[in-house]
């Protein structure tokens, strides 16, 4: 489960067998988590984020698309 970005306490990662999908990022914080499409940036999941909290991420997540594209292209060969 490769870790991309750790940043004000969230948690950005993919998981290595999911090439299958589109690219996509996922976030923990504490016990909250979501997972966002990343081309377009689309929230896909979410469990315990209240919605500025999605509003931030979403901001967050723009901050550091192309780093995680890369990850995600580097890690799945693609």
């Amino acid at each position: 489960m490769p870790e991309v970005l750790r940043t004000r306490g969230f948690r950005f990662f993919f998981f290595s067998r999911e090439g299958s999908e589109p690219r996509h990022i996922h976030v923990e914080h504490a016990e909250k988590y979501a997972k966002f499409w990343l081309q377009p940036i689309e929230l896909v999941e979410s469990r315990g984020f209240r919605s500025h909290e999605l509003t931030a991420l979403h901001r967050m997540i723009e901050e550091h698309r192309d780093e995680f594209i890369v990850a995600w292209d580097e890690h799945l060969n693609r």
